[in-house]
């Protein structure tokens, strides 16, 4: 029997055609939507990486400025700021352009066209200098760093013959220096004192005192009650400006033209007991250039104060002194538990069932690698002040750098802390056991080296000061790494 014919519809034809259309549009549309979210993706993560670029450029630029001690010369009087961040040949701006071009934005480093680097200061213009800026530069620098791509290839673009795309980001970043913040913000009158909170504060109080600044006239150093004249104070108690503001290099003469730069040591206030301490005859309250006793350096020199132990064990502690004393432990790694409060009444403690001598110099010469005591270039990093900007150099047991590149210039020490200074011309110091005092600022200081009475010999980087919230409102502190800290402002 045949099998009757069945034919297909007319119609029916037509749809199978109608569906191979619409198939090949989803397709391409598919395949669009594809392309596009590759496209979408390759511009978001170039964003991220050009972002990141110009992240790390802004606080390479902010914290060259942090370490220069640019801050302590806030009317630009040694003529030093050009050095630091005076356009493209700068060491702030190299900084800036170093870091915003060590990666790469999609495989491409983001040299051409270069990034930009500006300065300012408030409400001022960026501008790729910052000298002429106002002296509200130095309190509150802000850096802001650009970074442009080019010719980024994107399927999109090549689909409609474009070149390519152009990805930008922009960050800014602050080097915040709070002396005399109470008065910058709003052109001289009163205003909040805006404190600072460094971490990681090695437990040496020091006066308020500058042991080469003395009044009337300046001269080699200064003595407590006799001598050229008396020392003046390292900042103000009223509004935490800075006392004696310019930069001294060592080529010049010493403390002359300003605080940052001087070279002294600062020793302990306790006798050579090696048990609790006890102050040296004459040293309450401790002085600046003391001569008293044959285990205090020569003058210039200033007596600290140990400042209480952490509750806890310190973190980032060197193998060399594990295991000692809480005390000796935040010599030499980071005591992050113990907060040094600042620009206000609130007080820390000094301790003095603690004699620091032998603690202070196990502890320091764990830190800065130093062979032996009293020795310099013993293995620790040092110091190259004899001109504006300061160089730091490796030393030869710098271990993030070996003995191979000793002398090679560095950007980051161990050998570069911060100290509180307390309110030495108010303050009372009990004899024996605890004492409050009160912050006032803090130095930032470089240590060249430490001898076997617990004596460091610093050159002062930077000071800050904070007042003691005296008559005038105390804001929230800034945090950071050093008196002076960084931070990100850019805007989201």
């Amino acid at each position: 029997m045949k099998r009757p014919l069945i034919r297909r519809h007319r119609s029916s034809r037509r749809e199978d055609g109608m569906t191979m259309v619409l198939v090949a549009v989803a397709m391409v549309a598919i395949v669009a939507m594809a392309a596009l979210s590759i496209d979408v993706v390759t511009l978001y993560l170039a964003r991220m990486e050009a972002q990141r670029a110009a992240d790390a450029g802004a606080l390479a630029a902010a914290r060259v400025i942090s370490v220069s001690g640019m801050t302590g010369d806030p009317t630009n009087t040694s003529g030093s700021w050009g050095s630091i961040c005076g356009g493209s040949t700068s060491v702030a701006t190299q900084a800036a352009l170093a870091a915003a071009t060590q990666g790469t934005i999609d495989g491409v480093s983001p040299t051409s066209p270069a990034p930009t680097v500006k300065y300012s200061a408030g409400g001022a213009a960026a501008n790729t200098t910052c000298v002429g800026l106002p002296a509200a530069f130095a309190v509150n620098p802000m850096v802001t760093v650009q970074v442009t791509r080019n010719n980024l290839p994107t399927f999109f673009s090549r689909l409609w013959g474009n070149t390519g795309n152009t990805v930008n980001a922009t960050a800014v970043a602050e080097a915040f220096d709070s002396s005399n913040s109470g008065n910058e913000s709003n052109g001289g009158s009163t205003g909040t004192i805006t404190p600072v909170q460094p971490r990681c504060v090695k437990p040496w109080l020091v006066p308020n005192q500058d042991p080469l600044y003395f009044q009337p006239t300046h001269g080699n150093y200064c003595n407590q009650g006799g001598g050229p004249g008396a020392c003046r104070s390292l900042v103000s108690i009223s509004d935490g400006a800075l006392t004696h503001p310019g930069i001294s290099p060592s080529s010049g003469a010493n403390g002359v033209s300003g605080v940052i730069g001087e070279t002294f040591w600062i020793s302990p206030v306790c006798t050579h007991t090696g048990s609790g301490c006890t102050f040296r005859a004459g040293a309450n309250p401790p002085t600046a250039n003391y001569t008293g006793n044959a285990y205090v350096p020569a003058p210039p020199n200033l007596l600290y104060l140990p400042g209480q132990a952490p509750t806890t064990t310190p973190v980032a502690v060197p193998s060399c002194s594990a295991g000692q004393s809480l005390y000796q432990e935040a010599v030499a790694g980071c005591d992050q538990s113990t907060v040094y409060q600042c620009g206000v009444q609130t007080q820390n403690t000094v301790q003095l069932s603690e004699n620091p001598d032998i603690d202070t110099s196990d502890g320091v010469q764990c830190l800065i690698h130093e062979a032996g005591p009293s020795q310099l270039s013993d293995g620790q990093d040092s110091i190259n002040n004899s001109a504006y900007p300061f160089q730091f150099l490796a030393g030869s047991a710098n271990p993030l750098v070996g003995a191979a590149l000793s002398g090679n210039q560095i950007t980051a020490s161990n050998s570069i802390v911060s100290l509180p200074i307390y309110d030495s011309a108010n303050d009372t110091i009990n004899g024996s056991g605890t004492t409050q005092v009160t912050i006032v600022g803090f130095l930032q200081v470089f240590i060249n080296q430490v001898d076997q009475y617990g004596s460091v010999s610093v050159t002062v980087l930077s000071v800050t000061g904070c007042g003691n919230g005296n008559g005038q409102p105390v804001g929230t502190a800034v945090t950071g790494s050093s008196p002076v800290p960084i931070r990100l402002i850019t805007a989201p």
